[in-house]
């Protein structure tokens, strides 16, 4: 196909084309002529990585050429995946100015829960992982703020994350090709990924729905059970009374 093709099946305007091709990010296609050349399906499936790892991912040119080398590098599924997880960015708690004791105590003690939970889960993630600095920091700040997770918690929470994990693995399973794997976890990790935090708080909203509907429930119930006893309570107090003598209004 011809470049104006190819930007047509792919969305990427043909300046930009030109650009990645410049930058080493897409390979050259097979010159025809002087000025023109051919490209294939392989050059489709590059730009669209290419449009998902700065778009969708917002990685910068210098950060997708890594990616992309790390993809053409990996020799599994797996390798492309962690390269792509590893390159896009990692939530980190914003962290406030502390003295240099108090920053370092704060970082041992998050870093041993980090730690702890990884080796009760079994999990398989170096300390030199991103994500477990990630982790380390928003629990650092988690303490600073007297919000830490209660014993177990944590834990309870990250089996839930490992559910999530399975079910998007299986959604990249089938597909073989570095690149085709590459463009599914970028879009599992910088889309997906808000689409499950919007269900949860969905499911939060339900939540709060229901147990408001309840507690509500719950005061109608004593109101109308406090209503069918007061008769009772009335006659009760006029038992004693004379004959033909009721209490007076």
């Amino acid at each position: 196909m011809k470049i104006s093709e190819l930007s047509r099946r792919t969305g990427v305007p043909v300046a930009s084309i030109k650009y990645f091709r410049r930058q080493g990010l897409l390979p050259a296609g097979r010159a025809t002529a002087a000025t023109l050349a051919e490209y294939g399906e392989e050059h489709a499936e590059r730009l669209r990585l290419i449009k998902a790892l700065t778009t969708l991912g917002g990685l910068s040119i210098a950060a997708t050429r890594d990616v992309l080398g790390a993809v053409d590098q990996a020799h599994s599924s797996e390798g492309a995946l962690g390269a792509i997880s590893y390159a896009l960015p990692v939530p980190v708690a914003a962290q406030p100015a502390a003295g240099p004791e108090e920053e370092a105590e704060a970082e041992a003690s998050a870093g041993a829960e980090v730690a702890e939970l990884l080796a009760a889960l079994e999990w398989q993630a170096p300390g030199t992982s991103p994500h477990v600095k990630g982790l380390t920091s928003a629990l650092k700040e988690l303490r600073r703020l007297d919000a830490r997770y209660a014993p177990g918690e944590l834990a309870a929470y990250a089996r839930l994350a490992e559910s999530v994990a399975r079910l998007d693995l299986e959604r990249a399973a089938g597909l073989d090709d570095p690149v085709a794997l590459a463009e599914r976890a970028v879009i599992v990790l910088a889309i997906c990924a808000p689409v499950f935090e919007l269900l949860r708080r969905l499911a939060q909203e339900d939540q709060v729905r229901r147990r408001v509907a309840a507690a509500g429930a719950a005061v109608a119930v004593a109101v109308a059970d406090a209503a069918a006893s007061a008769p009772a309570a009335v006659d009760a107090g006029h038992e004693d009374l004379p004959p033909g003598r009721g209490a007076s209004v």
